[in-house]
């Protein structure tokens, strides 16, 4: 283990991420009953400009006078490269900062970017003598974001969350395609021929090399990384094999733009009752392994060691907290 090691976030149950859009009011009333375990309440793409400051209303009222059952709340701002992303961050901060958990900064582009947010909320709290400190999520969905993913992770200590924004990292890099977050039937590789002269074409994930990097960078500085958005909300099936890729490589959770998604990632990222048992068993195992002075022990024919606790603490942990959730 490198003498360096990352402070991690605050542990949240992270499994599914609701997108509500702040200009329907009625859309925020059945977030806030629904069943996500966070949801972000939405300043920027989902809002039409002229709706922007009737939603930064909407928003506060929601927050302050819904309950919203212990889901972590999130608000995602507008831009920094928009005139409206000062008065979200001021406007929030001011009126509901003690109902909120987390601001979403969007197409996050450099370290500065996250630093600039940083400083005006410091600036507030210090202002208003808040004592709670807002953490930040943000949205990995540019070329640029991507290259300085690294450094925007570790920009600042309100840190907790990369999200790959899937559709806009699409245009910024202008990939050949027009779905959100699926495959595309053009992403693939044919096999050689056979004996018979058949060829096979087998689909690829165009998307896994931006997952995975994100996830990396997540994970070294602490945070979490969650897979964004799956646009075809008729397509359960679809969403669920995406939501699967991704909890493969590292993700703890994704977002749900449609609340039927929610129950489709709490499903996908939750540990089976299965899984619990082992990874209980496993640190059952470990515990009398360490009292006998034994650094690894077998148990059903498999050989486990520290690293194995490590791996089972997690599940085990995430196990506790849907049960203390009650979702």
């Amino acid at each position: 283990m490198s003498f360096t090691v990352a402070e991690p976030a605050p542990p949240r149950l992270n499994r599914s991420e609701q997108a509500v859009p702040g200009s329907n009011t009625r859309f925020l009333e059945k977030a806030a009953a629904g069943d996500a375990d966070m949801v972000f309440l939405d300043l920027e793409d989902a809002v039409a400009p002229s709706e922007k400051a009737q939603a930064r209303k909407n928003i506060i009222e929601a927050v302050n006078d819904l309950d919203w059952g212990g889901k972590t709340i999130s608000v995602r701002i507008n831009g920094l490269d928009t005139h409206y992303m000062y008065q979200d961050v001021i406007q929030i901060m001011e009126n509901a900062v003690d109902k909120i958990d987390l601001i979403m900064i969007p197409k996050a582009g450099t370290a500065s970017d996250i630093y600039a947010v940083d400083m005006l909320c410091t600036q507030i709290e210090q202002a208003k003598g808040w004592t709670k400190k807002v953490g930040f999520e943000m949205i990995i969905e540019t070329a640029l974001g991507m290259q300085n993913v690294h450094e925007i992770a570790a920009a600042s200590k309100r840190n907790e969350s990369l999200h790959f924004g899937v559709a806009d990292y699409a245009a910024s890099t202008a990939a050949r395609t027009v779905g959100i977050g699926g495959p595309n039937p053009n992403y693939g590789v044919l096999t050689d021929a056979d004996d018979s002269g058949n060829r096979d074409f087998h689909w690829g994930d165009m998307w896994h090399y931006a997952i995975a990097r994100m996830v990396v960078a997540a994970r070294a500085n602490g945070l979490r990384p969650i897979d964004g958005p799956f646009g075809d909300f008729s397509d359960p099936e679809g969403y669920k094999a995406q939501a699967r890729r991704a909890a493969i490589l590292g993700c703890e959770g994704k977002w749900a733009i449609h609340p039927n998604q929610v129950a489709l990632a709490n499903e996908i990222y939750s540990p089976s009752d299965k899984d619990v048992a082992q990874a209980q068993a496993i640190l059952d195992a470990m515990e009398e392994a360490q009292k006998a002075g034994q650094g690894a022990v077998t148990l059903n024919g498999k050989l486990i060691d520290i690293a194995s606790i490590k791996q089972a603490q997690v599940l085990v942990k995430m196990a506790e907290q849907i049960k203390a959730a009650g979702r």
